[in-house]
Parts: C-alpha cells; sequence; structure tokens
C-alpha cells in the first residue's frame, strides 16, 4: 500500500503490512501499525535505501535527470523519476554546485557504499569512518582538518573525478563546538529520527525543509479500493508564512508497497514544479509554488491529489507525521462497499517508531467512511487503523 508524506510538518501514511510515518502532510502504507514506523506519507510508505548503499544513490542521481514539460509531468515524472523543476531550491541540491551535492551523485555513479569508499581511503593510510562521510554527503559537516582534506583528495581519485573538484566546492570553516540543527530540521528530526525516508529523499533541501511556512490546517482523504487496497489520496493544506517572500512548499509522498506507485498527480491549487518519484526509496517528492509571493503571517491553501497504482497487499493503517501544532487536523478514510472493514481505530505515536497510544474506536459512517478531527493537533505521528474480517 502507499503513504505520503507532505511538506515540512506532516506526515501521512496509508500502507498494507506494518509500518507507518508521515506528517499531516505524508502517507505511508497500510498494515497495523506497528511500533517500527517509517517515515512520509506515513513514514512507511518510503523505502529503505539508504545513502551509503547505491540503490539510494541511484535515486538521487534519477531526480537530477533532464527536466520534462510540466504539462507531462503528472505521470511522466512519477514513473521516470525525472525532475519537473526550474526551482533554483531543486538545482542547488540536485545539481554539481555544492560539495554534497557532487560528492552523493559521483558515489552513486560509481556505485560505491560508504563502507567500500572507507575502506578504500583506509587502504591509503587514511581513516575515516563511513558515519563521517554520510556526514559530509548529507551537508551536515563539511572537511576541514589536514587528515579530511587529504580524504578529500584521495577521493577525487577513488571517485575518478578531476583533481580539485571536491576541494573547490568547500566552503568557509564551520566554528567548532555542538550546534543545533535550525528549527525545522530540528523539530523534522526530533519527529521522524536521524536518516529518515524524507531526509534521504530531499537530500541537501532536507535542512531547508519548508522552513518559510508552517501548516495550520490539513486534510487528507483516503480511498481504498475493492481489492482493499489504496487506489489514491488527496491533500489540501492551509499554510501561513513566516517571513515575507515564501512563494512553495515541499511534499514528500512515501509507498510501502513497490507496486504501488503515483501513476497521475493532480494539483488543484497551486502550480505543480516539480515531480519526482524516487523509485529506490518509494518516495515522490512535490514542488509546489503558490503563484504569489507571500506577505509575512499571509496564508495560502495547496491542495493535490495521487492516483495510486494496484498495490499486492491489503492497506490496514494510514498515518501523518506533524513537525509543528496544527490548529485542526482532518483525517478521512472511504473504504469501497466490497471491502468495508470489521473494526477502526485512531491512535497516535510521539514519534516515528514509538509505540502507538491514545487508541480509540471509531464508527464506520453511512459513506462507508471513517473520520478523525482533531483540534490543536500537537506534533506527533497520528494515525486511523481497521482489521478486515475473515
Amino acid at each position: 500500500m502507499s503513504r505520503r508524506a507532505d511538506s515540512d510538518e506532516t506526515r501521512a501514511t496509508a500502507r498494507p503490512g506494518r509500518r507507518d510515518g508521515g506528517r499531516p502532510d505524508q502517507p505511508g502504507r497500510g498494515g497495523r501499525p506497528g511500533p517500527d514506523g517509517r517515515d512520509d506519507r506515513g513514514r512507511t510508505a518510503a523505502a529503505d535505501a539508504r545513502p551509503d548503499q547505491p540503490g539510494a544513490e541511484a535515486a538521487s542521481a534519477s531526480a537530477s535527470a533532464e527536466p520534462v514539460r510540466t504539462e507531462e509531468a503528472h505521470t511522466t515524472a512519477a514513473r521516470t523519476g525525472r525532475a519537473l523543476t526550474t526551482s533554483a531550491l531543486h538545482a542547488a541540491a540536485t545539481g554539481a554546485d555544492t560539495f554534497p551535492a557532487v560528492l552523493r551523485e559521483a558515489l552513486g555513479r560509481r556505485g560505491l557504499s560508504l563502507e567500500r569508499v572507507s575502506e578504500r581511503l583506509k587502504a591509503r593510510g587514511i581513516t575515516i569512518s563511513q558515519a563521517t562521510l554520510s556526514s559530509w554527503q548529507r551537508g551536515r559537516s563539511q572537511p576541514e582538518r589536514a587528515r579530511s582534506l587529504r580524504a578529500v583528495d584521495v577521493l577525487e581519485e577513488i571517485l575518478d573525478l578531476p583533481a580539485g573538484t571536491l576541494r573547490s566546492l568547500l566552503g568557509p570553516r564551520r566554528p567548532r563546538g555542538r550546534t543545533t540543527p535550525p528549527g525545522a530540521e530540528g523539530a523534522a528530526l526530533q519527529i521522524l529520527g536521524e536518516d529518515s525516508v524524507v531526509e534521504k529523499a530531499l537530500g541537501a533541501r532536507f535542512r531547508h525543509f519548508n522552513q518559510e511556512t508552517s501548516s495550520l490546517m490539513v486534510h487528507d482523504i483516503v480511498r481504498i479500493g475493492e481489492s482493499g487496497t489504496m487506489s489514491g489520496f488527496s491533500t489540501t493544506n492551509v499554510l501561513r508564512s513566516g517571513r515575507a517572500g515564501a512563494d512553495r512548499a515541499l511534499f514528500v509522498l512515501s509507498f510501502d508497497d513497490e507496486a504501488a506507485e503515483p501513476v497521475d498527480i493532480r494539483v488543484t491549487c497551486g502550480r505543480l514544479a516539480e515531480a519526482t518519484y524516487l523509485k529506490g526509496l518509494k518516495s515522490l517528492v512535490l514542488e509546489i509554488h503558490f503563484g504569489r509571493k507571500l506577505a509575512k503571517l499571509d496564508t495560502t491553501v495547496v491542495s493535490y491529489a495521487v492516483e495510486v497504482s494496484p498495490s499486492l497487499t491489503r492497506a490496514t493503517h494510514y498515518e501523518r507525521w506533524s513537525r509543528t501544532n496544527l490548529h485542526e487536523y482532518l483525517q478521512q478514510v472511504y473504504f469501497h462497499p466490497g471491502a468495508l472493514p470489521v473494526d477502526c481505530h485512531r491512535y497516535v505515536r510521539e514519534k516515528v517508531g514509538a509505540p502507538p497510544r491514545a487508541q480509540r474506536r471509531i464508527p464506520l459512517g453511512a459513506a462507508h467512511d471513517v473520520h478523525v478531527l482533531t483540534s490543536r493537533c500537537k506534533p506527533g505521528v497520528h494515525g486511523v487503523a481497521w482489521e478486515y474480517g475473515p
């Protein structure tokens, strides 16, 4: 089943099997919510490709493929992984103009894991841990000490890069000591944890994930087909600008089942600027422009819908994660008359991977739907789970 993760503050999931995750803007696959929750539309939706594995690097590389016309984006981008964007933000994350981006692209092109690179450096007399290499490629730190700079020179050889390619991209030395992540990133990490699917899907962009806006209200609608699998979902998100000039938002939608992929994307409020499907992460990244620059504290509405290809297993829950307080969050799940559940309940997780709490049964309505309306919705993971009869 699929799940999804939307902009910087919420995620929702609908998945088969046991997965979870997503802020009130993200979904995941279906399955009884398990304590191992994952990320994005429900956080579990996204696959588990790690940044130090060739598959994840290939996914990152695919995101920088040549642009496609926006009109053709809906299906093409979701199927091929091509990026639809003219956005400078996207270019900064996937282009070859930053040290982390160039390092990630080179690792993906060579198909080398971070473990293998660390071993090759060690064979040359330079000890650099996988954790440090991961931090470099994610932009969390950069090489500065003499040993690290020697490692960069050797990395250029290992990755078949012209001499000086990586060195020339290093910025000024950063202040020493422990630093606190920026507000948007720090809040997301508290809910998602390190190395989440959302972070992997966004790469360098995760550091500034929708830090100019925050969600006030979110309305998710999930549709379950006759086979019990998710057929599609839609989201309406009311955003408020925290500073003047905000004009876009990012959303990460993830899918737990490899067979479930986005086949059509419709944006009814806002303009679709990017739709990149990262198959290795089973995640769809959307960048939606507002059509104008917002004044500070101004609001705008973003609405989109995603049609999903048939999954192999039934969906059994849907989640969304939120990093901030929402004024209101409404979850609705519509079931096909031929796939009605025998039991439904709502629950909350403090963060991804935490055990569900505040579980409460919810009734099935006359329209074969269940809903949960939460006012003053606190940060965390909010989900609905259901069971089918024998």
